[in-house]
């Protein structure tokens, strides 16, 4: 009976330790759960972070990528058109958020390089074209100065007016592809090409205007107090400079409105000034002219546009090598008024008019422009009118010529003892048609305006008709057979009398009446070169 209770015990003491047992083992599996499941959860937490932190990855590398590209596609040629457009943008980053980070200061690094690199490039291209360019035009204005020569020497040699009037039109389009090949030449460095001598600034502005077509149209206001003239390094760069101003003036502005062109003495110098009535210049092309006439910065062929507008970038390349200097503004007319100020005391001069006069078609100073009779410009391809001459008649003939109608002489040389000897103003009798009978033209005395007076107005002559082309044909072909015959007869004395053969030789002016030491052409000023 005793050992039924001891198994007993045994089995519940043997279930005891296994529940116990178990019941630790229960335990333990739970620890153990409990710390494998935060290692997941921190496992995941890590696997997260690594997800985010390789989408932010591929988020920057993408975005690189995209700079990298727009820097290619946008910034690159954005900057290489801004070099040469200076109002062009350029783009910056396409993200800001990149904004002064090392990739942004690498991308500019690289935008620098590519500035340097096509900024050479470019200075070497455009070099490169000035050289080539500049011989070809050196050599094209020596075949244009070889030909406006030809040119004259043939108008000295023929004496027919229809080939005169021919050769006078192929000069003055010789003299248009002149200006042009000599202001490319400048513009690539090159020099004017002509030397000349000390000159009257009424001069080089009258040979500036004869280089233009439409001269006609310029209207010149002398207001020099001294004979002033520019030196003779500067006489050629300074006409250069007054045609591309004037040609700029002709070109803007209507053709029926006049161009005024005033000339001023100031007291550390002489300065022209050229007012138009044109279509103006905005404040952006106003600029950009004034800053290529400065002279101050390089000027490229590829910034002159196609064709090149070469005027404005000449003047500037003469300016900065001579000295003088140039600039545009608003005219009070509406269009645009251009500068040109030449210093004295290296450039200008005062010239003696004894021994240098001016120029016949040179405008007259505005204090002796009551003295001077007018005198009407001469057009390409047409006679030339006479001249009358500026001083004082010599006596005889002469001395009537330039008499009021209706007044003695005899009057005028000898003035009454009560009133001091003074200075009449005279005007010349229009000369009346080759081939009218004498007299025609002019006023009769008792039809002449009576007035007297220190201040007493001229008599106005009549206007004469237009003469159509048949009428000046035949003024034409009387006038040389005058020539001719005044020429054989002195040919005969010649022979007859052994007089000396230089005195006999034509004049090259055939006929014109101009003095002996200027052409009447309006070029002969300035706009031909001289031997």
């Amino acid at each position: 009976m005793t050992e039924i209770p001891v198994a007993l015990t045994v089995i519940l003491s043997v279930g005891t330790a296994a529940a116990v047992a178990l019941a630790l083992l229960l335990a333990r599996s739970a620890r153990e759960a409990k710390r494998l499941r935060q290692r997941s959860a921190t496992a995941e937490k890590d696997l997260q972070d690594a997800q985010r932190q390789q989408a932010a990855l591929a988020g920057r590398a993408r975005a690189t990528e995209a700079e990298v590209r727009h820097l290619a596609a946008a910034r690159a040629p954005d900057l290489t058109a801004a070099l040469a457009h200076p109002n062009v943008p350029v783009r910056g980053l396409l993200d800001p958020n990149f904004q002064g980070t090392e990739l942004d200061r690498a991308l500019t690094a690289v935008l620098e390089q590519v500035s340097n690199a096509v900024t050479k490039e470019r200075l070497r291209v455009d070099g490169a074209a000035q050289a080539s360019m500049r011989g070809a035009t050196t050599t094209i204005q020596a075949l244009l100065y070889q030909l406006q020569t030809r040119l004259q020497t043939m108008q000295e040699r023929y004496d027919d007016p229809f080939v005169a009037e021919d050769l006078l039109a192929a000069d003055f389009l010789n003299e248009q592809a002149l200006r042009r090949i000599q202001s490319t030449a400048i513009v690539c460095g090159a020099w004017p090409g002509l030397t000349r001598q000390n000159s009257h600034l009424g001069d080089i502005v009258v040979g500036a205007m004869s280089r233009l077509s439409g001269y006609e149209r310029v209207q010149v206001t002398n207001q020099l107090r001294d004979p002033v003239g520019v030196v003779a390094r500067a006489v050629e760069p300074g006409a250069v400079v007054l045609t591309e101003l004037l040609a700029n003036a002709l070109h803007y502005s209507h053709p029926e409105l006049p161009v005024a062109v005033t000339i001023q003495q100031g007291n550390r110098g002489a300065s022209v000034i050229i007012d138009d009535a044109g279509v103006g210049m905005h404040a952006e092309e106003m600029e950009r002219a004034q800053r290529m006439m400065s002279g101050q910065e390089t000027t490229l062929l590829t910034e002159l546009g196609d064709p090149p507008k070469t005027g404005f970038a000449a003047v500037g390349q003469l300016a900065r090598q001579y000295g003088f200097t140039a600039s545009v503004e608003p005219s009070p007319y509406g269009g645009v008024r251009a500068i040109v100020h030449i210093p004295g005391d290296p450039l200008l001069t005062l010239l003696d008019e004894e021994e240098q006069p001016m120029s016949p078609m040179a405008p007259v100073p505005r204090s002796n422009a009551s003295a001077a009779p007018p005198v009407p410009s001469a057009l390409p391809g047409h006679a030339v009118p006479q001249r009358p001459p500026q001083g004082e008649p010599a006596a005889g003939t002469a001395a009537s010529a330039y008499a009021q109608p209706g007044q003695d002489a005899a009057q005028q040389a000898a003035p009454s003892d009560e009133d001091l000897p003074r200075r009449r103003r005279r005007r010349p009798v229009p000369d009346a048609p080759l081939g009218a009978a004498p007299g025609a033209g002019q006023v009769p005395a008792e039809e002449a305006p009576q007035s007297t007076g220190r201040h007493a107005q001229p008599p106005q002559a009549p206007r004469q008709p237009q003469a159509s082309p048949e009428q000046s044909a035949e003024r034409w072909a009387a006038f040389q057979r005058g020539t001719n015959s005044g020429r054989a007869a002195v040919d005969e004395g010649t022979e007859t009398g052994g007089a000396n053969p230089a005195s006999a030789a034509p004049s090259p002016h055939h006929g014109f009446a101009v003095d002996d030491d200027h052409y009447a052409d309006p070029r002969s000023a300035e706009g031909n070169p001289q031997e």
